[in-house]
This record gives C-alpha cells, structure tokens and sequence, in this order.
C-alpha cells in the first residue's frame, strides 16, 4: 500500500479514502492483508450483483476456461455469447423483448452510453440529446458521465424532481409536474438555442447524484410526452439494473417501456461487459460502426449469463425489494435521532444517506416534500425540519468511521454529500442487520463531534 501512491496517480477514487489490501473474499465478506474482516457494501460500485466469488459465477467461468473456447472474439458468434443473449432478452421488459437488438461496444457504461447515444442520432438525424439531473445543474457539453466530460455530443441538461432538495421548491407531484413541463418545453423548442434533441436519457435512479429515485408518475409521463414527439427514450440502467432496486430492472417500477436501455456493471457477472439493447427499428447504423476489441469478452458473457439466470431462478429482485424496504425503515430513524442526517431515500438494496450541516440555517431555496398525512417524507413524527446544507466533509466521515467498525460503503461521486450503500442481493437479513448496527454506531460517533440540535425539538436519544 506504501508503494503503490509512487507509480500511481493522485486521482484514485477508493484506495485513497478505503485503506485496505483485499486479498479473499466471498458474498458480502471481504478480508484484508492485515486479517480483518469487512462487511463489503460498495460491491464493486454495485458491479457485484452477487456478492463477490459466488460459486454460480466461478463455476460458468471456470467452464468456459476448460471449455478450450477462445476468451476474445469481436463480435462473432459463440455458443456463449448466445447463451448470454438468450437469457438477457428472457429478462427484458415485455414491451421491448419481442422486437429487441443487442448490441455489444466498449466494456464501460461511458462507452454504452456513447453508443446508445451514437445510435439515436444517426436513427434521427439529430444531434444533442436530454439528460436529467438531480445533483449538478450546470450544462454539459457532452457524453460520457453526463453531466461532466465531453465525446462530441451535445447535452442538454435538466433538472428531474426529488422529494428532498426539489429544484423547483416544491417537492411531491407538484415538483414532478413542474419538471415534466419544463422538459415538455425544451423539447417543443420553445426555450431559444436547445434544438429537437436526437434522444433523452432517463435514470430510473439518479446513482451518482446521490441515489435519487425517479417518481414514477414522472417517469411516464416522460415517456408519454417523448413517444408523442417520436423523440427515442433510452433508459440509462447501468447502476439500477439487475435487480438492484427491487426489479429485474428499474423502469418496471413506472411500467414504462423504452426504445434504449444502456446496461452495465453487474450484467457482465463482475467482469467488464456493457450492451445496449434498443428497439428493431433504430437498427440503422451501417456494418463496421462498432470497431472497440473487446466487445467479444466471452468471460465475461458467461459470468453474466449465470448471473442473471441466477438472479431470476431465486427471485433475488423480489428479496431485494423486501429487504431493502426494511432496511430504509430502520435508516429513517437516524434522521430524527441525528440532526446531522438530513434524508434517507433509495430503492431496494441502492440506499442513499444524505449527510447535512446541523449547524447551517436551512437552504431557502427548497423545502421537505412532505407526505398525504402533512408531514415530511422520510423524516418520523415530531421530527420535520427543511434541508440544510449537504455536507461532504460529514459524509466523509461517516465512512471513515464505518470503515473503523468493519463496514465498506462508498460516496456519491457528484454528490460526496451522500453514503451510498450497495450491498449484494445476496444479502441476509442477519447480515443486514449486522451492516445497520454498524452503520448507526458510526452515525453516532460522528455525531459527537456535530452535536447540532433541530430548533424546537428535544434531541432523540438511544433507546
């Protein structure tokens, strides 16, 4: 670990803020050179959709290590890749299955989602395209990583509505009614210098911005107002997908169908694998487009059949959803307990800690979205408060203390205000609580040190 800041650059993500060696690991469990022993809920960023060396996937790629079958093979046929094909589109949307293509690129969601964009435009003719936002509000200039970074094509960005911190001050229906209108303006061309766009990107869950679900009555209504408009809708399902929100794949909470979806990290069963599957009728870019190498991993195609095969024979998008919803039951209570925990929201086993400065006065700007009973969402009776200030350096802190207590969990990478959990699918409601005691202990401990109060209400203590 001493070595490794000399022939490496300053700008690693995890080894910087995660001082650990793994050198074995299995499911949720991860052990360090040092033997220690960590509950692993940052999954590869979500990569892992079942835990780390599960014995499914070890085995299909142990198989097709034995088989003698060659490891790289661009885009031609194998009885692995069609074995991947057939299972993936076995579990697509109804609505997109029938009359799918699967179209294999660059190993990354940032090549996905370049492709699904490449695609769209030469399917329209036009040039830019919409993606929305929950966490930054500045104006890209292209894909991938929208918003951020640029590859030529033009992105227009829009704010999506959120119960916490809406952008429109409102929150609730209101605030999705309010985002759908200024998105229903921008693509009748009626605000100056945003053309009709070639697409729009929609993320069932905003992921990096802070684990941010997408209301659903927004969602389709998102897909109503582009399908009126004959404008393609690619569903950005890179980190929602697999079962990690309590569906197969996220657009099923809304019963939306889109014309794209951009799949990534855990469709390759832990090895780098990124496709886009898109609608029979966009088939229009001429042979030869796709030139990236490894569009052939068949490792990787064989680790993510049998995940995905696993995934849907032991109904672990059902577990998901059911364990998840217990687990943000228990995280809610910490927003009452502790003032420096402002929200808690996610869906499934994709969990969001929204980490605020208990001793800033609450932004003006927004207020709590509030439930049908009047009072706040997310935040138990007697404890409503408007947000405050996100704060990374809080949130950075409460990971250094889960880290402490045997407990890896990662950050939003726009929104560092935020402790992003992720655990596997296989996750046990024992190990769960195991991760949940320790997580509160560690909102504790940081706790100590911002001991702010919430102006007319006692502090709520342990019990």
């Amino acid at each position: 670990m001493r070595r490794r800041p000399v022939c490496e650059p300053t700008a690693r993500t995890y080894a910087r803020a995660l001082p650990v060696v793994p050198v074995r690991a299995r499911g949720l469990t991860v052990e360090g050179a040092d033997g220690r022993r960590y509950l692993d809920c940052l999954s590869g960023a979500g990569a892992l959709a079942l835990g780390h060396n599960h014995p499914v996937v070890l085995r299909a790629i142990r198989d097709a290590l034995d088989s003698g079958a060659p490891l790289q093979v661009l885009d031609l046929a194998t009885p692995v890749k069609d074995a991947f094909v057939t299972e993936l589109l076995r579990t697509l949307p109804p609505g997109l299955a029938g009359h799918a293509r699967v179209r294999f690129c660059g190993p990354t969601g940032a090549e996905a989602l370049t492709a699904a964009a490449g695609l769209v435009r030469a399917a329209t003719g036009r040039t830019g395209v919409v993606a929305f936002t929950a966490g930054c509000h500045q104006a890209p200039d292209g894909l991938p990583g929208a918003p951020g970074g640029a590859c030529g094509v033009p992105v227009t960005c829009l704010p999506c509505p959120r119960h916490h911190r809406c952008p429109f001050g409102t929150g609730g229906e209101r605030g999705a009614g309010r985002a759908a209108e200024r998105a229903e303006s921008v693509l009748d061309g009626r605000e100056p210098g945003v053309p009709l766009p070639a697409g729009v990107i929609l993320e069932p869950v905003q992921a990096e911005d802070g684990v941010v679900p997408d209301p659903d009555a927004w969602a389709r209504r998102m897909r109503q107002i582009t399908a009126d408009r004959s404008i393609p809708l690619i569903a950005d399902e890179s980190h929602t997908g697999v079962g990690r929100t309590g569906a197969f794949w996220a657009v099923e909470h809304s019963g939306i169908t889109p014309d794209v979806m951009v799949l990534s990290q855990a469709i390759g069963g832990s090895l780098p694998l990124a496709v886009v599957v898109h609608r029979a009728d966009l088939d229009v870019l001429p042979p030869g487009t796709d030139r990236d190498a490894f569009r052939g991993n068949q490792l990787a195609m064989a680790a993510g059949a049998a995940t995905l095969a696993h995934v849907r024979e032991n109904r672990l998008a059902q577990h998901a959803a059911v364990l998840g919803a217990r687990m943000l039951a228990r995280l809610r209570e910490l927003v009452a307990r502790f003032p420096c925990v402002g929200d808690v929201r996610g869906r499934g086993l994709m969990i969001g800690i929204e980490m605020t400065d208990p001793d800033a006065d609450p932004d003006p700007d927004t207020k709590a979205a509030t439930t049908t009973t009047g009072r706040p969402a997310s935040v138990p009776d007697g404890c409503a408060r408007r947000p405050r200030p996100a704060a990374a350096v809080l949130a950075a802190a409460l990971r250094r203390e889960c880290l402490r207590r045997g407990l890896i969990v990662g950050l939003g990478a726009r929104h560092p205000g935020v402790v992003r959990l992720l655990p596997p699918l296989t996750i046990t409601e024992e190990q769960a609580v195991a991760v949940l005691d320790r997580l509160a202990d560690a909102v504790e401990a940081v706790a100590r040190h911002h001991p702010g109060r919430v102006p007319g209400h006692l502090p709520c203590r342990r019990s």
